[in-house]
């Protein structure tokens, strides 16, 4: 079970610095004051940041299937890739998401010693607790008739 979940990994976003992601790369975007004012109807007025698949850009749009909208005030809202085009203008930082292997190790080890502790402290591995030779138990003696 921790394999799994550290192969499937944590990521995190990576600034680009500039340069423009490649299509097919999972990617995040900063939503600037104009990005916000020009989405507002359609995704909400408090947008942060979009995170995405890109799915194409061109030098006046980059268009997302988007996964995730996070909010100026915390939290977050998830989408199921729904196709978005945003404006060069509306945008501030660009991201890309990559692997993490420290943090897919560091979630494999916590979840594996959480699991070895769940294992120990409630004997799932089996050999369950036997009675003590001679019965040891409580003794219920059941007479019948006149005493």
């Amino acid at each position: 079970m921790a394999l799994t979940l550290a192969l499937g990994g944590c990521y995190t976003l990576h600034p680009t610095y500039g340069v423009i992601p490649a299509v097919g790369e999972q990617v995040a975007f900063d939503i600037n004051d104009a990005g916000r004012v020009a989405l507002g109807g359609a995704m909400g007025p408090e947008i942060a940041q979009v995170e995405g698949l890109l799915l194409e850009h061109t030098d006046s749009e980059f268009r997302l299937a988007v996964s995730a909208i996070r909010l100026l005030r915390g939290g977050e809202q998830l989408w199921r890739g729904e196709s978005v085009t945003l404006k060069p203008e509306y945008l501030g930082s660009a991201y890309v998401k990559r692997h993490s292997p420290g943090r897919s190790i560091a979630l494999g080890v916590v979840t594996l010693g959480g699991f070895t502790a769940l294992m120990l402290s409630t004997n799932l591995l089996g050999g369950g607790n036997e009675d003590p030779p001679g019965g040891g138990g409580d003794t219920v003696t059941l007479r019948l008739g006149r005493p």
